[in-house]
C-alpha cells in the first residue's frame, strides 16, 4: 500500500505542475490577506478535489461523460469564472485608497474560503479528468478497488502539499511586495479568470454549434 500512496502522491504533484486560475486566485488572496486566510482557501480547494476524486472513483464520471452534460455544466463554469474576473477587476478600483491592513480586515477567513470552495467546485468536469486518470492507473498497475481508493486519497493530498508550501513561500515574501504590485496582481488575476472563463464558454459554445449542424445530417444519412 505504500508504494501505492507514492505512486498517487507523485502522479498528483506531477498533475499540480499544470498551475490554472486557481492557483493564481489562491495567490492573490495570501497577497492582499493573511497567511491564514491563504491556508484556508488552500483548505477549501483540497476539500473539493478530494470530494471530485471520491466520486470518481464511485463512478459518477462516466454520468457525466454525456456530451450534453459537459456542455452544460462547461458553460456554467465558465460564467462562474468570469464573475470572479469581474468581481476582482472592480474591486482593484476600491484598493487605489486602501491599503493592505484595511483589506485584511474588511474581509474574514471565512470568506476566503467560501470563496475558493465556489470558484472550485464550479468545474464539476474536473470529475471526468479523475476518472480518466484512475482508469488510466488502474490499467497500469492492475489496482484493486482499495488500492484505488489509497491512490486516490494521496494524488488528492498533493493538492493541499503544493499549494499549501506555496503559499507558505509567498508569505515569507510577502512583506517586501508593494502594494501597487498586489493591486497589479489582483487585475491581472481577475483578467486572467475573464479571459479564462471567455475561451472556454468560446470552445464549447462551438461544440454546441457543431453538434446542432450535424445533427440534421445525421437524420438526413438515417
Amino acid at each position: 500500500m505504500v508504494k501505492v500512496f507514492l505512486k498517487g502522491l507523485t502522479t498528483g504533484l506531477i498533475l499540480q505542475i499544470a498551475i490554472g486560475p486557481i492557483f493564481f486566485y489562491l495567490v492573490n488572496i495570501t497577497l492582499q490577506k493573511t497567511l491564514m486566510d491563504g491556508l484556508f482557501a488552500v483548505f477549501a480547494v483540497t476539500i473539493v478535489d478530494y470530494l471530485y476524486i471520491l466520486l470518481a472513483i464511485a463512478g459518477v464520471g462516466k454520468i457525466l461523460e454525456k456530451e450534453k452534460t459537459k456542455e452544460i455544466l462547461g458553460l456554467v463554469s465558465s460564467v462562474i469564472l468570469i464573475l470572479f474576473g469581474l468581481y476582482m477587476a472592480i474591486s482593484t478600483a476600491n484598493m487605489i485608497n486602501t491599503d493592505l491592513t484595511m483589506i485584511s480586515q474588511s474581509q474574514t477567513i471565512f470568506t476566503s474560503f467560501i470563496s475558493a470552495f465556489i470558484l472550485t467546485i464550479s468545474s464539476p468536469l474536473t470529475i471526468v479528468f479523475w476518472t480518466g486518470v484512475f482508469a488510466a492507473k488502474s490499467i497500469e498497475y492492475s489496482f484493486t478497488k482499495k488500492q484505488l481508493l489509497v491512490f486516490g486519497l494521496s494524488a488528492g493530498l498533493a493538492t493541499l502539499l503544493f499549494l499549501g508550501s506555496s503559499i507558505l513561500v509567498l508569505t515569507v515574501f510577502k512583506t517586501s511586495i508593494p502594494l501597487t504590485v498586489v493591486r497589479a496582481a489582483n487585475l491581472v488575476v481577475g483578467l486572467v479568470l475573464i479571459l479564462y472563463g471567455i475561451i472556454r464558454a468560446i470552445k464549447i459554445s462551438r461544440m454546441v454549434a457543431a453538434s446542432i449542424i450535424s445533427t440534421p445530417e445525421k437524420n438526413e444519412c438515417g
